[in-house]
């Protein structure tokens, strides 16, 4: 992806955000020169991954295939491992119209994907094979509390304020529908690094081509930026 791709999406997701009502943390509208000028006090937000994550998954059409999320906050896997601390996770996301977050599940993680407000959510589910394949038995799925059983490679759609639970190792793809979706996610851990299984060949962070400079950070740049980052 182009950098100055990057910043206009991230432009325009400000606008969309504050327009549902949500607002952002400080650090989300740090510059490059605001980080420079950032001790040890922002260490919590370099580890954990806090802030912009805007990806194409490699497929070079971010429109079509590609995930805009912001990390409001996170624990550690240490964290998760003595269950001590923080021991959670929260998101927000934009989903557009028929624009796909690929296939892929979580080896760990426990995730609620939430509907915050525009079209609807569609949510694709199968479970795993013990080799990590698609299964094809059915699933029973919990919306909102109410269990709810879904045939193999089955659709759930999340109105607005409608949420679903995904357990660890349940493959899932999503796309907006009518409208654009802003989407909440409230989970454990999370660990972009090594929890993520995708089904077919998918890059997590996007290549970036510096074509302009940076309006704001995304989580993978702050080793360039952040004084104290350990290169």
């Amino acid at each position: 992806m182009n950098r100055s791709e990057i910043n206009g999406i991230i432009r325009d997701a400000g606008r969309f955000i504050r327009q549902r009502g949500y607002y952002l943390p400080p650090f989300a509208y740090w510059t490059p020169q605001d980080w420079s000028t950032k001790g040890e006090e922002a260490r919590d937000i370099v580890e954990n991954q806090l802030g912009w994550d805007i990806t194409d998954f490699g497929q070079g059409n971010y429109r079509k295939c590609g995930l805009l999320l912001f990390t409001l906050r996170n624990g550690s896997l240490k964290e998760l491992r003595t269950k001590k601390g923080k021991l959670y996770c929260e998101k927000l996301m934009i989903v557009d119209v028929d624009q796909v977050t690929p296939m892929h599940f979580h080896f760990n993680k426990v995730e609620d994907i939430i509907n915050r407000g525009g079209g609807r959510l569609a949510i694709r589910l199968y479970s795993s094979t013990q080799d990590e394949g698609l299964a094809e038995n059915e699933i029973t799925a919990s919306v909102d509390g109410v269990s709810r059983v879904v045939k193999a490679g089955g659709t759930v759609l999340l109105k607005p304020g409608e949420s679903i639970t995904l357990p660890s190792r349940l493959y899932h793809e999503f796309w907006g529908v009518g409208k654009r979706v802003l989407v909440g996610e409230v989970s454990l851990v999370n660990d972009d690094r090594s929890d993520n299984r995708f089904y077919g060949r998918v890059g997590r962070f996007s290549e970036i081509e510096e074509d302009e400079k940076p309006l704001h950070l995304l989580v993978t740049d702050y080793a360039n930026y952040w004084p104290h980052a350990e290169v």
